[in-house]
């Protein structure tokens, strides 16, 4: 089945205000808000009966399960999932094998500050896209030299793990799959739109992203990207923290994430 099937067209006051490719069953998540007395229709879909719980996964396999679940409609279909490692490898794992679609990878890393690795102020892809968030440099204080360093280190980090996950394999050709994007949450979801742009330029025509948690900010930007957005477990609220989605919590150590996706992986067609 092709990805381009079939189209919605969703119709308010006898005009069409969105279009949106699907395959030939429809996703029954469909959020409609209300906005300045019209219906706006988004691109987001979740689970609403998870919307503002925390601990609503036991860990991230379990998290992996109930995204299959909504991702069903592309079940043996030419979609491929990319998992953003490296704890986005266990979720994307689960997809891949309850869907029976291909798992891949798509290397991306943020840029993080010398004094906190759990934060960052930018992001570098498996293809070398970098982007900076200049908005927070602005309040940094960090040093041109300083910025530099750490994104030579970022640059060096992410050769060296699309290496070690893909070895000399080249990128697979998306041009006429659906790339499904997965990693194990967001929080303020630069790194993910910078894991965009690269798989844009690769020349992936369609995107989807899923993530088993995400504060509803993130997700408005990033709808605006991609053809779609699956999120089970949407919070709003000041201060938000992946972590607290989840009843189990680790980091996922590098050598995992090699291991399940070694397993799970089948190759797929690469550009030459």
């Amino acid at each position: 089945m092709n990805f381009y099937d079939s189209y919605i067209f969703l119709h308010v006051r006898n005009r069409t205000i969105y279009t949106w490719p699907v395959f030939k069953s429809v996703p029954s998540f469909v959020i409609i808000e209300m906005a300045m007395n019209q219906h706006i229709v988004t691109n987001i879909i979740e689970r609403a009966d998870l919307r503002e719980r925390s601990h609503v996964f036991r860990d991230r396999a379990h998290a992996g399960e109930v995204l299959a679940e909504m991702l069903d409609v592309y079940r043996r279909t030419e979609a491929v999932v990319l998992a953003v490692p490296a704890g986005g490898v266990p979720v994307a794992g689960v997809i891949a094998q309850s869907l029976t679609i291909p798992l891949e990878v798509a290397v991306v890393s943020k840029i993080t500050l010398p004094w906190n690795t759990e934060a960052g102020y930018g992001a570098v892809a498996f293809d070398g896209t970098m982007r900076l968030n200049k908005d927070l440099l602005a309040h940094l204080g960090l040093t041109e030299e300083q910025i530099q360093k750490g994104v030579n280190q970022t640059n060096q980090k992410v050769i060296r793990r699309v290496r070690r996950f893909r070895g000399d394999r080249s990128f697979p050709d998306l041009a006429q799959r659906l790339a499904i994007l997965v990693d194990d949450g967001l929080a303020s979801g630069f790194t993910m739109l910078v894991a965009i742009e690269a798989l844009r330029k690769t020349g992936a025509k369609a995107i989807c992203v899923a993530v088993p948690t995400a504060p509803w900010s993130a997700l408005q930007g990033m709808a605006q990207e991609v053809e779609a957005v699956y999120c089970a477990n949407i919070r709003s609220g000041l201060s938000f923290a992946v972590a607290d989605a989840y009843e189990s919590w680790t980091d996922v150590a590098e050598e995992e994430a090699v291991a399940i996706y070694k397993r799970v992986s089948s190759p797929i067609s690469s550009n030459q």
